[in-house]
């Protein structure tokens, strides 16, 4: 049984007259009087009672008209779901972030402009380290991801920096250091709260030679596995850190910001990472996006 019995078989119950319904469908009265013998003889039913005057359907007929229906209706709308899915404008973006990379006010702007242009698309975001973030995108369990320094670069994946930003110092409220601008020499005896290597091996090391540069080796209090938390440290008075300077809009509780006046004051880029050759439209759609509000 083909998609065009159903049809035939549709056009004559809706007609009740196999003349008409061949005249509707632009074929002669024969063949699809055949057709419909065809499909009775495969279904082994009897669809129709043949009338002096034209044809009712029988109730096995009736039923079986609704589920014609409902099968075209579906053949119908899968073709439509199908063109929308070759033009990017339905399906699922797996996407992986890193909460320093979520902080910056870009990645949500980058999300929004997608999501409105693509409101049937299903947005699956998971927050990760950089280095897990990397490791899933090489699998394949990833579409994308927006992240922070690279900790590693396979060769099948595309890192695109959109930008990069200067670390600034988070102190606790009650710091006896109340300049808005420092230099990393006046921290030289300060406990560090840093985002444990890991989890972020390029600022962890960026942190690292910019203290090594001016002359110290930092005293690392304790280490992290997310910005945020360090920031909850910070807070507490444990320590110092060093974050990016989008982090610093966030104006935690019992913490506050001060600039580094350092010229080997280290960066904090942003970073978009894919696989290499990507061309699913879901996937380049939001690399279009992204590049169009990229400072």
């Amino acid at each position: 049984m083909e998609l065009r019995h159903l049809t035939y078989f549709i056009a004559v119950a809706e007609e009740g007259n196999v003349t008409r319904a061949a005249t509707r469908l632009g074929m002669k009265q024969p063949p699809l009087s055949q057709q419909l013998r065809a499909l009775e003889a495969e279904l082994g039913l009897a669809l129709f009672e043949r009338l002096p005057r034209g044809m009712a359907l029988t109730p096995a007929g009736d039923v079986f008209l609704q589920e014609a229906r409902a099968i075209l209706r579906q053949s119908e709308q899968s073709v439509v779901r199908a063109r929308l899915a070759a033009s990017g404008q339905v399906g699922r973006l797996t996407l992986g972030v890193t909460t320093a990379a979520f902080l910056h006010r870009l990645v949500p702007e980058i999300l929004g402009d997608y999501h409105r242009a693509h409101p049937a698309v299903t947005l699956d975001v998971r927050e990760a380290n950089a280095s897990d973030l990397i490791e899933a995108l090489t699998r394949g369990d990833l579409d994308a991801a927006f992240l922070r320094a690279p900790v590693t670069r396979p060769p099948l994946l595309v890192f695109e920096e959109l930008l990069r930003e200067r670390f600034v110092v988070a102190l606790p409220k009650a710091h006896p250091v109340t300049a808005r601008r420092v230099s990393l020499v006046d921290l030289r005896d300060e406990p560090f709260i840093l985002v444990r290597r890991p989890s972020a091996p390029g600022m962890y090391a960026q942190v690292l030679q910019s203290c090594r540069a001016v002359g110290f080796e930092p005293a690392v209090a304790a280490e992290v596995g997310r910005m945020l938390t360090a920031l909850g440290l910070v807070a507490a008075g444990l320590g110092i850190s060093l974050v990016p300077k989008s982090v610093a809009a966030l104006r935690p509780p019992g913490v506050r910001f001060a600039a580094l006046i350092d010229q080997t004051a280290p960066w904090a880029p942003l970073t978009l990472a894919f696989r290499d050759g990507e061309k699913r439209p879901v996937v380049t759609d939001l690399l279009a996006t992204t590049r169009s509000l990229t400072p």
